[in-house]
C-alpha cells in the first residue's frame, strides 16, 4: 500500500515514519522526494493514518493506494 505523506524532509523524518509503521507490524519504504511511503504488513489505512501522524506527519487525502511493492 502506498500513502503520500507531508512534511518529510530528511533523514530524521524517513527513520521516524518507518518507526511508526515497524510499532504497529509493518515495513515501510519511505521516499523522500516523493514524499511516499510504501507500507507492507499493515492492511487497515485508519491504523496507517494514525501511525504515521503520532510521529507528526500528515497523510495527504485518500491517497491510499494498493500498489505492488518490489
Amino acid at each position: 500500500m502506498r500513502v503520500k505523506v507531508k512534511g518529510m524532509t530528511c533523514g530524521h523524518c524517513e527513520r521516524a515514519v518507518k518507526e511508526a509503521i515497524e510499532t504497529h507490524g509493518g515495513t515501510g519504504v519511505v521516499d523522500l522526494a516523493a514524499g511516499t511511503v510504501d507500507i507492507v504488513g499493515i492492511t487497515d489505512p485508519a491504523v496507517i493514518r494514525d501511525a504515521i501522524e503520532a510521529a507528526g506527519y500528515e497523510v495527504v487525502g485518500n491517497a491510499y493506494q494498493a500498489e505492488p511493492v518490489e
